[in-house]
């Protein structure tokens, strides 16, 4: 405890990273208040928001925060956003012109991010128009058409628009990703809801108070299980030659390369459930076209929407480690520092040695992210509330573990570059890539 003190006061000394943290709570509490703010012409008191709260529609309400179901003008997140990313960064794989954007440095990067704003203001206002039309009941409407559809679709837009805003805020002026930040905030105010739900059901007849208690215990596991698998990580021993200069001698050091069994963090999981998120708007607009195919992958519960989601995990895990960590650059930093892999040819044959071993450990880092991903349907089956169950892994947990972690470790670095002592009491959080061994193998998350 008096560690904990210790800490906690470290970090109010540090005026930069004070500021930073109260920054990123006031960004938070703004985007928690608007999400209660409803909808201009709508009536919080007829609204029927049962189906917005089940299925799959549920586990957008979550990430939205609950302002999904509560029609609020924050209703549609930054889901919108996160698709918008998504075609960006296929058509910087796909396409010449934008490779060569990405390519272009900070400039490029810019003219990307732009095009993803403009992107996501298409994406939102379709979406605008699916949710009016599908969950917002005319017993629930105070204005005439075609008043609320339209005002309702530029607030929409807007909100998505603003909560982009905020993300990109906390990320220059608080701590962590921010658009990460705000969709884990949305998740943890559904947890204890969620928690109380399951209790009273357990408490009233489903099973009594022991088998909430093995789901306590079984959560605890999966939590600690995937830790285990966002913290692991392969290390490869680097050795640097000497150098005599004057009386002293430098080099001569055995480091290590900590590449992580996840180099891609959460994204593919939000990657691949933004893209599940597709059958169900399709639904919304065509309702009579809306096949056993398209219900099936609507249905988060089934075989064939579990079995396309950890295929979609897998595919983006590749995806996305193969832009963030570039062993060819990690083979040239190496050469350039005076450093080689022991038995390892530096240049190329390191590069390729590089390349092979994240291949090798990313294959089951991203099998166990599609397994932890898949979890929640088989808690739903064994008969676990559907909103508690979201919690036994799934995008939900992966996010809240991935997002608190990247967060702590951003702390820390604050901490351990003013000589304090880090938050945890044996030095650096495990899976940290040392400052002296960084060779761009960083990964990023959202």
């Amino acid at each position: 405890m008096k560690k904990l003190f210790t800490t906690l006061s470290n970090i109010w000394k540090i005026e930069d990273l004070r500021v930073r943290i109260l920054n990123t709570l006031l960004f938070l509490l703004i985007y928690r208040v608007g999400s209660f703010i409803v909808l201009p012409g709508v009536s919080a008191a007829a609204l029927d928001n049962q189906q917005a709260r089940e299925g799959i529609l549920g586990l957008l309400n979550m990430f939205a925060g609950g302002s999904f179901a509560r029609a609020s003008i924050f209703a549609l997140g930054v889901m919108p956003y996160i698709s918008a990313s998504i075609v960006v960064q296929l058509l910087g794989i796909a396409v010449p012109y934008f490779q060569k954007m990405q390519k272009e440095g900070d400039s490029g990067r810019k003219k990307l991010t732009q095009l993803t704003r403009y992107l996501t203001v298409g994406i939102t206002l379709l979406q605008a128009i699916g949710y009016v039309r599908t969950q917002i009941t005319p017993e629930a409407r105070l204005l005439a058409e075609p008043l609320f559809t339209i005002s309702s679709m530029v607030i929409l837009t807007a909100g998505t628009l603003f909560v982009m805003w905020l993300g990109e805020k906390i990320t220059d002026k608080g701590i962590g990703n921010g658009i990460s930040l705000i969709i884990m905030i949305g998740i943890i105010a559904q947890l204890p809801g969620a928690f109380i739900t399951e209790f009273d059901s357990r408490l009233n007849g489903l099973g009594g108070i022991i088998p909430f208690l093995v789901e306590l215990a079984a959560l605890f596991f999966v939590i600690i299980f995937t830790i285990l698998v966002v913290q692991g990580v392969r290390r490869i021993p680097v050795q640097y030659a000497k150098k005599i200069v004057g009386n002293k001698q430098y080099g001569g050091v055995r480091q290590y390369i900590p590449l992580k069994v996840n180099a891609a963090g959460v994204m593919p999981i939000i990657f691949a459930q933004a893209l599940m998120f597709i059958p169900s708007t399709l639904g919304q607009f065509f309702p009579a076209a809306q096949g056993p195919v398209l219900a099936s992958l609507s249905n988060y519960t089934s075989v064939a929407y579990n079995l396309t989601f950890a295929i979609l995990i897998i595919a983006f895990t590749f995806f996305y480690t193969a832009i963030t960590v570039n062993p060819v650059q990690m083979s040239d930093d190496m050469k350039k520092n005076g450093g080689f892999i022991p038995g390892i040819k530096p240049g190329k044959a390191t590069g390729e040695y590089i390349d092979g071993v994240i291949s090798k450990i990313t294959l089951p880092g991203s099998i166990f992210l599609a397994m932890i991903a898949i979890l929640p349907s088989f808690a739903i089956i064994l008969g676990v509330n559907s909103n508690f169950a979201h919690f036994y892994g799934g995008t939900s947990l992966l996010i809240l573990v991935g997002v608190v972690l990247d967060t702590l470790q951003q702390i820390e670095s604050h901490l351990l570059m003013r000589h304090y002592d880090g938050l945890m009491k044996t030095g650096r959080l495990k899976g940290r890539t040392p400052i002296a061994a960084d060779t761009g193998a960083s990964g990023s998350v959202i």
